[in-house]
Order: structure tokens, then sequence, then C-alpha cells
């Protein structure tokens, strides 16, 4: 007799994979036929999924409508199975799966447009976290400050975006079809810090050199490494606005 895990794990192919085989010797039929019981679970999994996707990624949605949105959420749910039951961290990949769907190829900005809703989702599920205090940087001496490595906050997300993502997602949250036909959507690489805030979530364009400036401190390299790499005199500002708009987290020890 197969044990518990046996059996949820046969189920668990059966449902999401497809790999039934198993799963139906399992099933007693009783007025509806092993298949079909296990055709309703399945059916079940994938809508939760898809309505997961829905709710993370709602303009890509509206840009494609909502029979091609499904059309393209049903196979990556088939490839990949959530790894948890909390969904909010659910569908992280779906950007780069879009990236290589054919039926979206005439739409090569749609990926970018997951990118940021990922990111603003990640954002506002975060956990929360006590922000660095600018101060307590200020108070180290030269040396202390140029070792010093600094984390990203919980709350922010650095993304690099080959297309004007963030005026596509606004002109389709605002529903502003005028705008939407305005856009320019060539291809304008650059990054999108998107932070949660008390007012809701902030986003902020970088410049190329300001978003490498950005990601080198958000990796943990040096304070005053990064400096070197980056000597420009708007580089140091920048990372003032950082520490202003809280954009780096407390050190462990300092947030217990």
């Amino acid at each position: 007799m197969p044990t518990l895990r046996e059996v949820q794990a046969a189920f668990a192919r059966g449902i999401a994979f497809a790999d039934e085989d198993e799963a139906l010797g399992m099933i007693e039929a009783d007025g509806i036929g092993a298949a079909g019981r296990l055709s309703v679970y399945r059916n079940t999994y994938r809508s939760t999924l898809v309505a997961a996707l829905r709710q993370v990624y709602p303009a890509v949605e509206r840009l494609v409508g909502a029979e091609f949105f499904e059309g393209a959420a049903l196979p990556y749910v088939a490839g990949e199975p959530p790894g948890s039951a909390y969904l909010n961290e659910y569908g992280g990949g779906f950007a780069g799966f879009l990236a290589e769907f054919a039926p979206a190829a005439a739409l090569p900005y749609l990926a970018d447009v997951a990118r940021l809703e990922w990111a603003a989702s990640q954002a506002a599920n975060a956990p929360d976290a006590p922000a660095l205090d600018p101060v307590a940087l200020a108070r180290l001496d030269a040396a202390e400050q140029a070792e010093a490595s600094l984390r990203p906050h919980p709350s922010v997300r650095l993304i690099a975006l080959a297309y004007p993502a963030e005026r596509i997602w606004r002109a389709v949250r605002e529903r502003d079809d005028a705008a939407l036909a305005a856009l320019d959507p060539r291809p304008d690489p650059h990054w999108l810090l998107v932070q949660r805030r008390d007012d809701g979530l902030g986003m902020r364009t970088l410049a190329r050199a300001e978003g490498d400036f950005t990601a080198q401190l958000f990796l943990g390299v040096r304070l005053g490494e990064a400096l070197e790499r980056f000597p420009g005199a708007e580089f140091p500002a920048l990372l003032a606005e950082h520490l202003a708009c809280g954009r780096f987290a407390a050190p462990e020890e300092s947030s217990r």
C-alpha cells in the first residue's frame, strides 16, 4: 500500500503535469470515472493559477485581451508549478516566458511590462523592515564608510528595461487610449527603481550609468569601491537620494 506521501506525489504529478497513470490507479470510480475526477482537480488547479497571474499582471492582460492572456498563461502554468501555497510568490518567470512566447512576438515590449508588474507586486508584498538611518552612515569615519556594504530595502526592486514599460503601464492602468496610441514603443534601455512608499508605489527612472551604480550597491559592493567605479559627481548625489528615500535597509543587528 502506498504511503500518504506517495499518494500525494502521484496526485501532484497527475494534476500539474498530466502524468496521471499512477494517480488513476488510486482513485475509486463512484459515479464519475477516475479520469473525470482527476480532471476536476486539474481544471481547478489551472484556473486558480491563471487567476493568480491575472492578479499580478492586469496591465499585460489589458494589452492583449483575456483570451490571449489565458492562451499564454495556460502553457506557463503547465511548465511552472508553484513552489509554495503562497500565490503572491507565483509567476516570477512569466515575463521571461512572454519574451519567448511566439504569439507575442509582435509586442516586444510586453515582457518588460510584465517585469514591471512583477517588481511592483513584489515591492507591494515585501515584508517591512527599518530603513538605514543616513545619520548612522554619516557618523562613520571615511575608512569605515568606504568599507561599508549596503543592502536594498525589502520593498525596493531595481529592474533593467529595454522599452518604455512604465509609460505603457500607466496608460493602460489609467485606460488612457490617447496616451497609449501616442506612445513610441521603440527600444529605450534604462533602469527602473520600484519602491513601496506610505502613499503607494513609487517609480524612479534611472539612466544606464545610474542604474549600474545602484545595482552595484544593491549587490553589496563596498561603498568606496562603487564610488571609485563611478567617479562622477552625480553618483554621490544619487546615493544621498537613495538614503533619504529609505531605499537601503538597516543592518540586521540594528533591526532586532
